[in-house]
Parts: C-alpha cells; sequence; structure tokens
C-alpha cells in the first residue's frame, strides 16, 4: 500500500489496486483508473463487490491493500461518512463545520491568538492570515448558509439538535450537506440521494452538475448516473471505465459484454479441445515404445495440463445487459447472453391477463393527520385490480401517513372522509427499515419466523430456494440481519413483501440499496404483475417503468 502526491497535469487523482483481500477471499485484483478535476464520476457494481471498500482506500481510513493511491500535491478530500462513533453532544453544525477542511485550524488560531500573541510580530502576521483566509473561505457566513441549506433538505430547525439523535436518513442528508460546504477538490460520496425527495434530489443534483470539486459518487440512481462524465463499474475484481453517462453506458456495456461473451466463449471450446488433447497424448504416450517419443508426447501432455489448469482457474466474468440493450441484440450474440447471463435475483410473482377491475383501495375527500391539524386534505383514491398509483409528495407531506391509515394503523386521525380498503386482500409490503425483531437472527431464522408469524407454511427447502433466488449464498443465511448489506436487506424486504402471493403492494421507495440489475428485475417484476400497486418513488426511471396515476400529497 502507498500513498503519494504529485504535481501538474488536470489528473488529481491516480488509483491502481493490485489486491484487497479479506481473509482468504480476494475483493480486489485488478482495479486502476484516474480522476480529472472536476470530472463528476460514477461509481456502480453489484451488490458486495467493494465499493463502499474503495472509498475506505481513497479516503485513507482503509489502509491493509497492495497497490497505490497517488494524488496531485495539494488535493483535499472528503467523504461521506457510513459510521458515527464517540460524537457525545455534538450538534448538527458542529459536527459539519468540524468536518470542513481548515474550519477548525482557522477558527483556533482566530479565537486563542489574541489571547498570547501580545506585540510578538509573527504571531501578530499568523492572526492576520488566519483572519483573511477565514474570509476568502466565507466562513463569517458558513453557519447561516449551513442552516439554509438543511432546510433545503427539509431538516428545518435540527443544525442545534444533537447529532445521535437524528435518523439514519438524517444522517446521510447532513453528511451530504457536509460535502456541499467542504470546498474540497475531491469529493466521495455514498449513495447521497437515498431518502432524499424529489425536489431535494433535483437541488442535490443542479448542485453536483455545477460544483467545481471532482467526484465519485456510489450510487444506482439513474437520475443521478445520467448527470455524470463518467461511469466506473467495479466487477470481477477488477474496474471498468465507460464515458459518458448511464445511457451512454447501457450502449457502451452491451457492445462489451457481447466482445467479452465471444472470448469466454473461446476460453470454452479451447478447454474443451484440450481436454481431447490430454487423452490423446497420454494415450499416444502408453502406447510408444521409442524413448525419444515417449518424452514428445509426455511434453505435450504436460503443456497441454498446464495451459488447461490456467484456463480451468479463471472465473467466469460476470455478463450483464439492460432490457433495452438486450432485446436489441443479433440472434448469435442474444444466444450466448442467454446461455452465459449473470445470474440475477428471481421474483416469483402471479401474473394473470383475465384481470378483475373490483375496487381495493377507496378514499373520498381524505384529511389525515396527527394532533389537531391533518397534514393533507381533499385526497380522493379509486384503485382497482390491476392498476398503480403513485403517491408524490414532499417528505413529511403525508405520504407514509396515508399508507399506515390505509393498513389499519389507527394512530393517524381521518379528519374528514371515508378511506377503504378491500377487507379480503392480500397486501404485500415493501418497508424501508426491517423490524427490530429480526436484528439478531440469521437471515434464514428470519425468513422462516417472518413466515411462520403470517402463519405461511415454511420448510429448509422453501428457505434455501428464496436464498437462491435471491443471490444470498450459504454463509449469508447463517449471517444475523443487523450485518447484512443494504442491498441484502433490501432482498430480505422483497422475500417479506412477496411472502402471501399478495394482490396489492406498497412500495416505499424499493429501489434504495438494489443494485441495477435487481432493479431492472424488480421493473420487469411489477410490469408482469396483475395486481394493483401503490408506490412512492423518487426514482424518474423506476416512475416512468411503473407509470399509473399520480396522486400529489400536500403542496407541490
Amino acid at each position: 500500500m502507498a500513498y503519494k502526491c504529485y504535481a501538474g497535469t488536470d489528473m488529481i487523482a491516480d488509483i491502481t489496486i493490485t489486491e484487497k483481500s479479506f481473509g482468504p477471499k480476494v475483493l480486489m485484483s485488478g482495479v486502476k483508473f484516474s480522476i480529472d478535476d472536476g470530472e463528476k464520476v460514477g461509481v456502480i457494481g453489484r451488490n458486495g463487490v467493494g465499493k463502499s471498500t474503495l472509498f475506505g482506500i481513497l479516503a485513507g481510513v482503509d489502509k491493509d491493500f497492495t497497490g497505490e493511491v497517488i494524488f496531485k500535491r495539494g488535493t483535499v478530500v472528503v467523504t461521506t461518512a457510513q459510521e458515527h462513533h464517540d460524537m457525545g453532544d455534538t450538534t448538527v453544525l458542529q459536527y459539519i463545520l468540524r468536518g470542513l477542511p481548515e474550519y477548525t485550524d482557522l477558527s483556533h488560531k482566530i479565537e486563542t491568538l489574541p489571547l498570547t500573541m501580545g506585540d510578538d510580530m509573527k504571531l501578530i502576521d499568523e492572526y492576520t492570515q488566519a483572519l483573511m483566509r477565514f474570509d476568502d473561505k466565507g466562513f463569517y457566513q458558513i453557519e447561516e448558509q449551513i442552516e439554509r441549506e438543511l432546510d433545503n433538505f427539509q431538516l428545518p430547525g435540527i443544525a442545534h439538535r444533537a447529532f445521535t439523535t437524528l435518523s439514519g436518513g438524517q444522517k446521510r442528508l447532513v453528511e451530504v450537506v457536509k460535502v456541499m460546504h467542504s470546498d474540497a477538490h475531491l469529493a466521495l460520496v455514498d449513495e447521497p440521494t437515498n431518502h432524499m425527495d424529489y425536489i431535494a434530489k433535483s437541488q442535490y443534483v443542479d448542485w453536483m452538475k455545477t460544483a467545481r470539486e471532482a467526484m465519485l459518487v456510489i450510487t444506482h440512481d439513474r437520475d443521478v448516473l445520467n448527470e455524470v462524465d463518467r461511469i466506473i463499474e467495479l466487477k470481477d475484481g477488477g474496474s471498468v471505465s465507460y464515458k459518458g453517462n448511464y445511457d451512454a453506458y447501457l450502449k457502451q456495456n452491451a457492445v462489451s459484454t457481447g466482445t467479452q461473451m465471444n472470448d469466454f466463449e473461446m476460453i470454452e471450446k479451447r478447454i474443451a479441445n484440450l481436454k481431447v488433447k490430454v487423452l490423446d497424448y497420454q494415450r499416444l504416450k502408453e502406447k510408444s515404445r521409442n524413448p525419444g517419443t515417449i518424452q514428445k508426447f509426455k511434453r505435450l501432455e504436460e503443456n497441454s495440463r498446464k495451459e488447461l489448469a490456467e484456463l480451468q482457474a479463471k472465473e467466469k466474468p460476470t455478463f450483464w445487459i439492460d432490457k433495452e440493450s438486450a432485446a436489441n441484440l443479433n440472434y448469435k450474440v442474444a444466444a450466448q447472453y442467454d446461455k452465459f447471463k449473470a445470474k440475477n435475483i428471481r421474483m416469483n410473482m402471479k401474473d394473470d391477463e383475465s384481470r378483475s377491475k373490483h375496487v381495493l383501495v377507496s378514499g373520498r375527500n381524505v384529511a389525515l393527520g396527527y394532533g389537531e391539524k391533518p397534514l393533507f386534505e381533499g385526497v380522493n383514491i379509486d384503485l382497482r385490480e390491476g392498476e398503480a398509483l403513485e403517491l408524490r409528495g414532499r417528505n413529511g407531506a403525508g405520504k407514509t401517513t396515508l399508507i399506515k391509515a390505509l393498513l389499519g394503523d389507527k394512530t393517524p386521525t381521518l379528519f374528514t372522509g371515508e378511506l377503504s380498503l378491500d377487507r379480503h386482500v392480500r397486501i404485500g409490503v415493501y418497508e424501508q427499515e426491517i423490524s427490530s425483531t429480526y436484528f439478531e437472527m440469521s437471515l434464514e431464522s428470519a425468513i422462516e419466523k417472518m413466515y411462520l408469524d403470517r402463519n405461511l407454511s415454511v420448510s429448509v427447502s422453501k428457505v434455501r430456494s428464496l436464498l437462491n433466488d435471491y443471490l444470498f449464498t450459504d454463509s449469508d443465511g447463517k449471517t444475523p440481519i443487523s450485518r447484512l448489506s443494504g442491498g441484502q436487506k433490501a432482498r430480505f424486504q422483497l422475500i417479506s413483501m412477496l411472502a402471501n402471493d399478495p394482490q396489492l403492494l406498497v412500495l416505499d421507495e424499493p429501489t434504495n440499496h438494489l443494485d441495477l440489475p435487481s432493479i431492472e428485475e424488480l421493473e420487469t417484476a411489477l410490469g408482469k404483475y396483475s395486481g394493483a400497486i401503490i408506490y412512492v418513488s423518487h426514482d424518474g426511471y423506476f416512475r416512468q417503468a411503473i407509470g399509473g396515476e399520480v396522486l400529489q400529497i400536500g403542496a407541490q
């Protein structure tokens, strides 16, 4: 492992990771890319390929790797933190200010030097320089700016709250605000738009596009990816760079995947050929009587065995092409893709073209809220089987309150109107948070308990089948829910949602934490689904794929 600095050029970072392992498992073995000054780069990859690990290496937190991370001299790097320890009574404002390069040091000098400098010209000059630098950085107005930004992200009044009192979603938004005000050269941003509503996300994307700093953004939010300059995909231990945005990536990926599949098919044919040759050389060696001939066939056999072992040791690459590009492949490449494509989640959802049209959810002039004031009013719903309804509104407008009331929660107050749900309908709910009941249980046990709690039949083979369908390994099955990644938790939520073969699906931001192939699989399955769907999503691509009527909750 080595970290270095260099001068000159527009490139501000050059990354080479030749090996990063966890015990016997090699996670990365050929990651290599660079970042130019001001460049916006999206980082994508299947869940578990090492995206967050890469950020830990670039931030200097994880130094247990082989390779080099070289920054241009003077480069300031800022990153969104995933974990927060020993925060004590630190307020949100203090936490953000502490994360700004130079702020703490300059503030300390401005506060303490007047007490000690006296007539010391060197200290007086240091104090003067600190005042000038503090002004140049805009730090005199920074507190007001941060509070205004927090308001924009719908976090009003939290600036002086203890950071530890925030929810996970609020902490993520605070991390984004910290990065936005850091004035760094390179920002490492992990899943910034999860938990943002559509207006906050639009503000983030506008900032990202115009910000002077270079950015590496881990995200599967296609709206964000469509605004980057380049996409780095981590897969099969290495990295592939694609120039342009998400739409450009899809086209380039389809072409490069076709070439890779062709190369892999040639390797498979070579392996089959070598297996035959090994047997032939072995047989000819055994039949020969001449010592020279025996040595010749022995050498040919050994060389063939060596080449065969090397080819068989190569892991099969990951092949994925988006649905639209796959539909336009020529017949030869399409046949290869059907043969080689990466395993994806398998969602077993019943579809039925003979849809009944009876009303599942009905609402007339509904006003809901808490205490003495409704969050919204005048809402009307007429959802029938086979239809989709998008609930759209800012965070806090009442979307979750409406869903709670529909599902029988009596906590919200119905101020006016009528709200009814067909009492015979089976409902599947995809929720943002997993119930704490499951936290310390292994994934296998959690699935079993979830089925039993709903009086649904379950067996060991059923659990194993579900684990396989949703890309979990045997070791994942033994892992406590609390230790699963965000993407793995999301897949558990999908299993939970579909357990009772539902006729109505309620989805709250289902694409958060899912990787791109899994999001596409979800969209494809929902497109075939015969039941009704109520959903909340700030993913423009997902909303376009699912469609349906839009119900605006609160002001736009």
